[in-house]
């Protein structure tokens, strides 16, 4: 079991990054949305059409807050609806052409944020960051759902 100073300690780490991240703002990554929005532009542009069902699983986020912010997207000309072939009774949510625009504003937005913080490190330290963070997030995750983490 990790001790208390070492739970603080990760705990802290993590609220200085939200923060850091820009979270804890109104709008993020300089897209005057949301971060659930911009969570769902970059989810849906980077892994294609789904439904609101499957995207509500994906960003953990209710039903009714789904339907809320797919509709602000559709409003806003990011996102649009088309008949799933495959389910006559479910709709696609994919990028527009201006989604397709804001998600690779987005990309670059964290990307040069990324680069900004990697620049300070070593390449060694760049490296333990990433296997740091993608152990801790599949930790989360894994304890979210009772599993145990497979180490890579």
């Amino acid at each position: 079991m990790a001790e208390l100073s070492l739970i603080d300690d990760i705990r802290a780490a993590s609220r200085l990054m939200v923060r850091e991240l820009g979270f804890m703002d109104a709008t993020v990554a300089a897209s005057g949305y949301p971060p659930s929005a911009v969570h769902t532009i970059l989810e849906i542009g980077i892994r294609g059409p789904m439904t609101s069902g499957e995207l509500g699983d994906f960003l953990r986020l209710e039903k009714s807050s789904v339907s809320r912010l797919v509709r602000k997207l559709i409003d806003c000309g990011e996102l649009k609806e088309t008949p799933d072939e495959a389910d006559a009774r479910s709709k696609l949510l994919s990028l527009t052409a201006k989604g397709r625009r804001t998600l690779e504003a987005l990309h670059a937005f964290g990307r040069q944020q990324v680069r900004g913080a990697l620049a300070a490190l070593t390449e060694a330290e760049q490296r333990t960051v990433c296997e740091g963070m993608m152990l801790y997030a599949q930790a989360l995750r894994a304890s979210r759902v009772g599993e145990t983490v497979a180490v890579v």
